[in-house]
């Protein structure tokens, strides 16, 4: 049987099915305190598009830069405006998909059975709550937006100059909020959605608004996408089916969706 299958083969009277084309793919590189959301959404997403989903997440100052040196990426999300005019300077992106996508809150937290609970902004109160030797974890004040938002808080509030030699400066978000949550750091400032993200911490305070930039998360396709993953992923997540699993994690949503139950 098996001799005269063969010869079938040869002779052309069998034609054989190709193999399964294999699933459309696209890279997300996206800001760390976007990863709880942006993986259930993506899962989501793939069930319903069948376009699979690869994420990296960092610092959004580490990936503008992996991008800038030719890293794959199909679609860029930043926790600051910053980080993506510096790629749209350079072309890097498709300006025409460019969306302000979600806002957040930056808080203060402490670990879960910290004796402290309502932080007040004042020199005194931080300093209470440091204790003589503890560090305040946040992200490095000069690149990762977690950073400079608190950076720029703080000196709004009057309170840089006895903060900053405090400061436990992290690669990103979700690196200072490990700090806090293991207890290797007595406060932290991350953004509301990290803090709900991490049952080993609690909020302690939330920065009033005006004391900072507002913390916009836009998002783009990258100029070498390759595909049209990228762009439907990012056409779902400017969607009402994708709001749910932003709002879930404290995020705001900014985009044409804000206003729509």
């Amino acid at each position: 049987m098996r001799h005269a299958f063969r010869a079938l083969v040869l002779a052309g009277l069998v034609v054989l099915a190709p193999a399964a084309r294999a699933a459309e793919t696209a890279t997300v590189f996206a800001a760390a305190s976007l990863k709880n959301a942006l993986d259930n959404a993506g899962k989501a997403f793939t069930a319903r598009s069948g376009v699979a989903m690869k994420a990296s997440y960092a610092a959004s100052s580490a990936l503008a830069r992996q991008i800038e040196s030719g890293a794959p990426a199909d679609l860029f999300a930043s926790a600051d405006l910053e980080w993506m005019d510096y790629l749209a300077k350079k072309n890097l992106i498709r300006p025409e998909t460019r969306v302000n996508l979600l806002g957040n809150r930056i808080v203060v937290i402490a670990p879960k059975d910290a004796a402290t609970a309502d932080l007040p902004f004042t020199a005194e109160g931080f300093s209470a709550a440091l204790g003589p030797e503890g560090r305040l974890a946040t992200g490095e004040v000069n690149s990762v937006p977690i950073g400079k938002y608190a950076k720029a808080a703080f000196e709004k509030l009057g309170l840089w100059g006895g903060l900053q030699p405090r400061l436990a400066q992290a690669d990103n978000v979700r690196a200072a909020l490990l700090l806090v949550s293991r207890g290797e750091a007595p406060l932290g400032v991350v953004y509301e959605s990290d803090a709900r993200s991490d049952p080993g911490v609690k909020i302690v305070g939330v920065f009033p608004p005006d004391s900072h930039p507002p913390v916009v998360y836009p998002f783009a396709v990258t100029a070498e996408a390759k595909g049209e993953g990228a762009a439907k992923f990012l056409a779902f997540l400017n969607s009402a089916e994708a709001r749910p699993f932003f709002e879930a994690q404290g995020f705001t949503l900014l985009g044409p969706n804000a206003a729509k139950p």
